[in-house]
C-alpha cells in the first residue's frame, strides 16, 4: 500500500461561532484517484479550504508529503505541490486564455514530464482555440477547462476539484471526464468533489462520504455500490 500523500486526520473547522467540521478524515495516496462524497453543505469545501491553507484549522491535522502543514499559510502548501481549481473557477477575467495559463506556471519540483501550454492545449484544444480572449468572454465550460489547465501547468503531485463537473452542459461534462480519465492515466493524485456519482464510481479508487461535518463512510467504487442505504441516506441516490 502506497503512502498518503495527504492525510486529514480528526479535522475540525469553525465559521466564527459555527462549526462545519467535526473530525473529518480523507486519505490520498500517490497516483490515487478519490473523491469526497456528501449532500450540500456537508463540509466538503471546507475540508478542501483547510487542507489548502485557505481555512485554518481549529483541530486536527493536515499532513501533505510528510509535512505537518495544519498551520502553513496556503501558499506556502501550494508550493509543496498542490493544485486547486476551486468551486467558482476563479480565472483571471481581465486576462486572456494564454495569460491565465502562463500567469502562475511552473516546475518547481522539477516533474520529469511537466505539463506545458502545448500539453495543456492537446487536452483541451479548444483552450488554443481561445488562446487570445479574455476568461470573462468564456463559456462556463471553457472557464473549467481554463481552471484545470491553469493548475496543471503549476505542475502538481495533487490536484484537488471543487464541483468539477457543476453546471455545466452534459457535452462539456463529458469533455471533462474525458480530461480527468487522461489524468488518472499519468497517474496523478487527485482529490475531487462532484455530484456525478457514475463517472466517479468508473474513475475513482476510494470514496470519502461527510455527513454534518464527519467522515461516515469510506471504500472502493465496488464497496460505494454495495452500500446502497448509505447512499440513499447521505448521498440522495
Amino acid at each position: 500500500m502506497k503512502p498518503a500523500l495527504l492525510q486529514i486526520q480528526d479535522l475540525e473547522v469553525c465559521y466564527g461561532d459555527a462549526q462545519a467540521l467535526f473530525g473529518a478524515a480523507v486519505s490520498v495516496a500517490e497516483g490515487e484517484f478519490v473523491t469526497l462524497l456528501g449532500r450540500n453543505g456537508m463540509g466538503k469545501t471546507t475540508t478542501v479550504r483547510a487542507a489548502t491553507g485557505i481555512m485554518r484549522p481549529r483541530g486536527g491535522r493536515v499532513h501533505f508529503a510528510g509535512q505537518d502543514v495544519s498551520r502553513w499559510p496556503s501558499y506556502q502548501i501550494a508550493r509543496l505541490g498542490i493544485g486547486l481549481v476551486p468551486e467558482q473557477r476563479q480565472v483571471f477575467p481581465n486576462l486572456t486564455v494564454y495569460e491565465n495559463l502562463v500567469a502562475t506556471a511552473h516546475n518547481r519540483l522539477g516533474a520529469r514530464e511537466p505539463w506545458t501550454l502545448e500539453r495543456v492545449y492537446k487536452l483541451f484544444p479548444r483552450l488554443q482555440e481561445r488562446a487570445g480572449n479574455l476568461g470573462c468572454n468564456l463559456s462556463g465550460g471553457e472557464q473549467q477547462m481554463l481552471a484545470i489547465g491553469r493548475a496543471l501547468m503549476t505542475n502538481p503531485r495533487l490536484l484537488i476539484l471543487d464541483e468539477a463537473t457543476e453546471g455545466l452542459a452534459p457535452l462539456v461534462r463529458g469533455e471533462i471526464w474525458d480530461c480527468l480519465q487522461t489524468l488518472k492515466s499519468t497517474q496523478l493524485s487527485v482529490l475531487i468533489i462532484d455530484k456525478n456519482i457514475g463517472p466517479l464510481l468508473r474513475l475513482a479508487d476510494t470514496h470519502y462520504v461527510l455527513e454534518k461535518g464527519r467522515t461516515v463512510w469510506s471504500g472502493s467504487s465496488p464497496s460505494l455500490l454495495d452500500a446502497k442505504e448509505m447512499m440513499k441516506e447521505t448521498l440522495g441516490v
